[in-house]
């Protein structure tokens, strides 16, 4: 699978749990971090994991997995690194607060919604 589509896939099992403003960055022309951030916001802490899980799960059952996850404690945000591809699932407060979009606001930056 390459970086954009595993990028999609995650963005669409965070769809599937009601996550909201997801957001592909594509970073491969302006780092060597990964290929692709995906943002995605959760209403509150519980959302926020539940989103976290459903990513995790829908990806394990098509055999990739996560080589790591931060933040599941607290739940403000948690990170899911697949190497090429870094999900973000934040609350709203901390999604404005780190910004991401702007920081690297010069990467091509997809939009999903459910009709995608």
């Amino acid at each position: 699978m390459t970086p954009l589509a595993l990028a999609r896939a995650a963005g669409k099992l965070a769809l599937s749990k009601k996550g909201y403003n997801v957001k592909i960055l594509k970073l491969k022309k302006l780092s060597t971090v990964c290929d692709c951030f995906v943002l995605c916001t959760g209403t509150v802490d519980v959302h926020v994991r539940a989103i976290a899980d459903a990513i995790e799960d829908g990806l394990h059952k098509k055999g990739i997995y996560a080589s790591h996850r931060e933040g599941s404690a607290g739940a403000r945000w948690v990170v899911l690194d697949y190497f090429d591809v870094v999900v973000h699932i934040f609350n709203e407060e901390a999604r404005q607060f780190y910004a991401l979009e702007k920081l690297w606001g010069d990467a091509p930056v997809e939009s999903l919604d459910d009709e995608d």
